[in-house]
């Protein structure tokens, strides 16, 4: 379905929008922003999610809020974006907050981490659960405000140019993987490496690195690392079910009118049911193009999720024991990981073992 067919039959729809419009128009502010993506306009999933949060807050405020998105680089750079929001450079942004660790370790939970929690089970933690609630404080020392912003689902495991059948295998392989995937498999005896999209293809090529994640099927396949590197492994068990967030500068967001910071809530929350449904549309005839394609799918050997898990909960204890406010975030979320874990054991895994076809 096009993003513009989305728009029209989820949320309020345009003919109530309509109706909004001239609300808004009498007296109602002309605002102007600009929303700096991570991402490039390439990964249409990703990047479309942005412009979901745009169409949708234009109509809702018959165009008198209007937000124009730029891809990464066109004015900051996509590992910069949460600075930029800090400092003013620009009003709002669409990204990851497992790339800003380096400011604070448990900006990871408002996206993703080693065996957490699946996108559903991550709207839930965030609409339900207070995570949104526990994050609002964290980001307000950043000066900013976060909406969880889209999910891709479950990824998978990445490219590798040679087979890996044990944890012997791993020792010095060198892998694109930042963030928390990459700390985790570092205690594997891997060396993670951090490169830009942009960068991986030409890495593997000539070998500079062994392997290497990104996201699934389709955006993997876009960028072309099967005909480098044949083995495919899943699953992504560092990132199970990783958020996207917008982001908002906080001196920006109090400047709007009530009406509008409603507008903008409700288009974040469809931008971020919308990316989850498209990637899951999207995504399984990718894969099986890419099997076509020669590719050689294979899974995790237990012996390595074992170590990896071991190693994962390691880390959170250690960040916890030296962090507050990571202990604080943490508890909370691994007293709902484990809830949700005991219901989704019962209901989802039962059916899927039975009804799912088998790999």
């Amino acid at each position: 379905m096009k993003r513009r067919d989305f728009l029209k039959r989820a949320g309020i729809g345009v003919a109530a929008s309509a109706a909004f419009g001239p609300v808004f128009a009498q007296g109602s502010p002309t605002v102007r922003w600009r929303m700096a993506s991570s991402f490039p306009k390439s990964l249409d999933t990703i990047f479309g999610a942005a412009e979901v949060l745009a169409e949708r807050v234009r109509a809702l405020t018959g165009g008198r809020f209007q937000i124009r998105v730029y891809q990464a680089g066109e004015i900051v750079p996509g590992l910069q974006v949460m600075d930029a929001v800090q400092q003013g450079t620009v009003e709002a942004g669409h990204t990851a907050s497992y790339y800003f660790v380096g400011k604070a370790q448990v900006l990871a939970f408002d996206a993703a981490v080693p065996f957490g929690l699946t996108a559903r089970q991550q709207n839930a933690w965030m609409y339900h659960g207070g995570g949104i609630e526990l994050f609002r404080p964290i980001f307000a020392d950043f000066n900013i405000i976060q909406f969880p912003g889209g999910n891709t689902g479950a990824q998978m495991g990445g490219w590798f140019r040679k087979e890996v059948r044990s944890l012997a295998d791993l020792k010095g392989l060198k892998m694109r993987i930042p963030g928390p995937g990459g700390q985790v498999m570092s205690r594997l005896g891997v060396v993670p490496q951090v490169l830009a999209g942009g960068d991986i293809y030409p890495a593997l090529e000539r070998g500079t690195i062994d392997a290497t994640e990104w996201v699934g099927p389709y955006d993997d396949e876009k960028l072309g690392f099967y005909k480098v590197a044949k083995y495919y492994y899943y699953p992504g068990f560092w990132e199970p079910g990783p958020q996207l967030s917008f982001y908002v500068n906080l001196q920006e967001w109090r400047k709007l009118p009530k009406e509008y910071q409603q507008a903008f809530e409700v288009a974040a929350a469809e931008a971020n049911l919308w990316m989850l449904a498209k990637y899951d549309r999207v995504n399984p005839p990718a894969l099986q193009r890419l099997l076509r394609a020669g590719v050689r799918l294979r899974k995790w050997p237990n012996e390595i999720m074992q170590a990896a898990q071991k190693a994962a909960f390691e880390w959170f204890e250690e960040e916890a024991a030296k962090d507050a406010t990571y202990r604080k975030v943490y508890t909370a979320w691994k007293a709902f990981r484990e809830e949700q874990y005991r219901w989704f054991a019962v209901a989802e895994l039962g059916y899927g073992q039975f009804a799912f076809p088998k790999v």
